[in-house]
């Protein structure tokens, strides 16, 4: 099977940025193959980065490659690092983004190259690092082990008296607020965001009329608030770290 180098960045399409990373992989091997899996993440939002990542990395065959440039620091003296969690590799920047994989983890500091660009290092470190991974590179070439990596949880949800009391981690493209409540806290119940009803806990976008508010347990298990052919965004008018209450019904 071709190795597979998953891209996650927040650079957008308008430039060049990902082309050139890309560009910077395939010079080193050309038989890989790249999964982009979002270059839209809001520039600097380590949070988003960690969302999405979350949802994607385990769905992809052992021995993969994730590659995440979302690294308001970059320049600094920040480190440059890479992970081996769970039979995968992450590379990208000691900022917290893969706080979720370091625990137990092995852990690098790559080497910066003396030639890279201090504004690039996505393309002048990070990339060529991810290469030579997916070619089956030993890990520990690539620099000496990393001790203490920045950690930044995710906020985790809470009961307070039969109140279970969240906040939206991520907003998507259809205005849908993903909260950082699981399953088993939902089970039901009314919505509350940002003090405001959001309907109820139901199955599916299907169970209200359009324009309808509805809460529903997502793919990746987390409570999501939509409306039925429009943007809960828009129409509650709150955005990512806006409270999320779900009032239980009384058994």
């Amino acid at each position: 099977m071709r190795p597979i180098v998953t891209l996650l960045t927040d650079f957008g399409l308008a430039d060049t940025y990902v082309a050139e990373m890309k560009a910077a992989i395939l010079s080193e091997a050309t038989d890989i193959r790249l999964v982009d899996l979002s270059h839209q993440v809001s520039p600097g939002d380590i949070r988003s980065a960690q969302y999405l990542l979350g949802r994607a990395w385990g769905r992809f065959p052992l021995g993969t490659v994730h590659l995440v440039i979302v690294d308001p620091g970059v320049g600094s003296g920040r480190r440059a690092m890479a992970v081996h969690h769970a039979g995968h590799f992450f590379v990208g920047p000691d900022n917290g983004v893969f706080t979720a994989v370091v625990d137990g983890a092995e852990l690098l500091e790559l080497r910066i190259p003396r030639r890279s660009a201090p504004t690039f290092q996505g393309r002048d470190v990070f990339a060529p690092a991810a290469a030579h991974l997916a070619q089956g590179e030993s890990f520990k070439v690539l620099g000496p082990a990393l001790a203490n990596p920045v950690r930044t949880p995710l906020p985790t949800a809470r009961k307070e008296d039969g109140v279970v009391v969240g906040e939206v981690l991520y907003i998507d493209r259809f205005g849908t607020l993903i909260a950082n409540i699981p399953a088993e806290l939902a089970p039901g119940g009314r919505i509350e965001v940002a003090g405001k009803p959001a309907g109820e806990v139901l199955r599916t976008f299907a169970d209200v009329d359009s324009g309808g508010l509805v809460g529903f347990i997502g793919s990746e298990g987390l409570l999501q608030i939509g409306v039925r052919d429009g943007s809960a965004a828009t129409k509650l008018g709150v955005g990512v770290g806006a409270e999320v209450k779900v009032l239980m019904v009384s058994s």
